[in-house]
This record gives C-alpha cells, sequence and structure tokens, in this order.
C-alpha cells in the first residue's frame, strides 16, 4: 500500500528522498509543492523521472476537496473531502473579523457516541494519518488563499472525531501544521476539543504540546453527564477537573469547557448552580453552546430565554461565559452535526 508524504515532517522527507538515490536539496523543492496542495503532475520544477519513482511509493496528497457548501445566514462554508480509500470526511470553515477558523476531523466517524452528536451514529470507521488531517487543512488554505495571505488563520480539532483516542497521529500533526518551513499555523491559534480522556489530557502536557484545551462538559454532574455521554462511566468530573489543573500548571494554557443546552436536561438554575461549583477557582471559560438539531438524536435545544438566563446566573457566580454564536446549522455544519452523511447516502 502507498505511503502519504504529507505523513513526514521535512527531516523524514529528506531521508526518504535520499534513500530513493535523489539529492537532498529536492525535499526542499517537494516540500514547498506539498504545502500548497500540488499533486506530482503540478510540480513543474521537478525532473519526472524523479516524480515518477516517488509516486510508486507514495501519494502526494490524501485529501481531496469533494464537496462545498455555503451557509446563506452566515457565509460559513462545509466542506467533503474524499480520502485516498473513498472515506469521506467533513470540515468547516468560518470566517471571522480576526481570520478564518477551519474545523477539522481527526477520525472517520466516532467511538464516542454522545447523545447530542451525529459523528458517533456510524461508529468509529478508522483513524486519519497525521497527513490526512494536514490535508484537511492544505486543501482548505490553497482554496481560499490567493498566495499573498493564508486562507486558514485558526484551526479547532472539533470535527468528527475523538481527537485524544487518535493520539499519536493528532500529536504529529500539531507537529506538522505549526511547523516554521510549512504552514507554520502559531499552536496558540490552534484548539483541541475533547470529552475528556483524562490520561491523554496528562500527557498531552508531559509531551510538551499546548493547543487550547477545550472540554466537552455538557453537565455539571456525574449522574447527568453519563446519560449524556458514555465516556463519564469511565472518568468522573473530578477526574476531569484534576487532569485540567494539571494541564493548566504545565502549560499556562486556559482550559475552555463547551456545555451544550439541551431543553429540560440540563439548563436549569440549579444546573447553572452546581455548575458554577464544578469550575469554581480554575482559569477557564465557559461556553454555551445552543444545541444544534440531529434528527437521529431526538434532542430539542434550549430555547434563548433559557440560555441567557442561564449565563447570567453563571456571570453571577463570577464564573467567565459566553454563549457561542452557532454557525453553518442550514448545511448541517455546525457543532455537532458532521457525519458521514454523505458516503452513508452514496451507499444506500
Amino acid at each position: 500500500m502507498k505511503g502519504l508524504l504529507t505523513d513526514l515532517s521535512f527531516e523524514e522527507l529528506e531521508n526518504t528522498i535520499v534513500n530513493l538515490g535523489e539529492q537532498k536539496f529536492r525535499a526542499k523543492q517537494l516540500w514547498s509543492w506539498l504545502v500548497k496542495g500540488a499533486e506530482f503532475a503540478q510540480m513543474s520544477n521537478m525532473p519526472k523521472g524523479f516524480l515518477d519513482k516517488l509516486s510508486q511509493e507514495y501519494y502526494a496528497q490524501g485529501v481531496e476537496i469533494y464537496g462545498e457548501y455555503k451557509s446563506q445566514k452566515d457565509g460559513t462554508v462545509k466542506y467533503l473531502y474524499r480520502l485516498n480509500d473513498g472515506n469521506i470526511i467533513e470540515g468547516v470553515l468560518m470566517k471571522y473579523k480576526y481570520g478564518n477558523t477551519l474545523c477539522v476531523s481527526t477520525q472517520v466517524g466516532c467511538r464516542m457516541n454522545c447523545a447530542f452528536c451525529a459523528s458517533g451514529l456510524d461508529g468509529l470507521i478508522r483513524n486519519l494519518t497525521a497527513g490526512e488531517i494536514l490535508g484537511q487543512v492544505i486543501a482548505v488554505n490553497a482554496r481560499n488563499s490567493d498566495g499573498s495571505d493564508r486562507g486558514v488563520t485558526n484551526i479547532v480539532l472539533m470535527g468528527s472525531g475523538e481527537p485524544l483516542d487518535n493520539y499519536d497521529n493528532v500529536c504529529k500533526f500539531l507537529t506538522l501544521v505549526s511547523a516554521e518551513n510549512g504552514l507554520n499555523i502559531s499552536k496558540r491559534n490552534i484548539s483541541l476539543s475533547t470529552c475528556g480522556l483524562c490520561d491523554k489530557i496528562r500527557q498531552l502536557a508531559d509531551d510538551g504540546y499546548t493547543p487550547t484545551m477545550t472540554i466537552s462538559l455538557h453537565a455539571p454532574n456525574d449522574e447527568m453527564r453519563k446519560s449524556i455521554m458514555p465516556i463519564a462511566k469511565r472518568y468522573s468530573i473530578d477526574d476531569i477537573i484534576k487532569a485540567v489543573k494539571y494541564y493548566f500548571d504545565k502549560t499556562g494554557r486556559r482550559i475552555i469547557f463547551e456545555y451544550s443546552m439541551i431543553a429540560g436536561k440540563n439548563d436549569s438554575e440549579d444546573c447553572a448552580r452546581q455548575l458554577a461549583s464544578v469550575v469554581k477557582g480554575l482559569a477557564c471559560h465557559i461556553n454555551l453552546i445552543p444545541l444544534n438539531f440531529v434528527k437521529e438524536r431526538g434532542l430539542d435545544g434550549s430555547n434563548k430565554k433559557s440560555i441567557y438566563k442561564f449565563m447570567s446566573l453563571l456571570e453571577k457566580q463570577g464564573v467567565s461565559v459566553t454563549v457561542r454564536r452557532s454557525m453553518g446549522s442550514d448545511i448541517d455544519g455546525a457543532c455537532g452535526q458532521l457525519r458521514r452523511k454523505v458516503i452513508n447516502n452514496e451507499d444506500n
């Protein structure tokens, strides 16, 4: 089976080229093409014989934009990407005043099966490689840049999949995407969202990675969280708080908690008081997320009045909190809505 060149660091690319009997300087030429999203046929300053030899063992790119849907409400764009094995994943580009944020997938499907999320409906198909995660950024960057600036300035690992369930590939992606001679996206502009794999949160800090840690909490107590998120049967909220304290002490990065507002479930005044107690004393911020509709899940989001009342109660307890703006819901591109829907429809 062919390898993927975007899985390789620059040093690994140099070694690969030398092992093929070529001179090391070709690595710099090849690298500059790869980060632009070029296929072998587009690499005009490279010897054809060398490219033919390389193409026998490697794919240049692992991700192709297969479809594009633009929200009429807010300009958000959902991309469908085709992988070399025929799987299709999704990602979302959100445009803000400060730059363009790309929501990136880390797995095909997901095995966490949270009660409000579409990504887990198909289960976990497979992990993405580091180059396939990077390939999403490369493809969208190429589609949205005129060459004078970057199409993607910020990255959130919040697409389909649990990033810390694909730990090694995600860590290598973080290294590749922030490489100075590559896309060079600042580590401070990258957020990683996890449902709370506590051992991996600690390991990430120990291994020297410093993305903004975003915890999908969604409940103020363990009993309620177990009914929403199966992972809560393994890790308690107390386990999560200890892990993020460790992460903060190691990295100095403020923790973000995500809290999807589910009508009649986790949006009461008592829930707000419990939540304020959970995060008391932490260097953190809470994002209240209006629940986005997923047909198969059958959960209703809290109304606007309930959400802002909940926010007010948290603020009175001294909690830093905002209501996240929901973007891309009309194209099934909002938080919790990404899945393998298109390939499922094709299969059917």
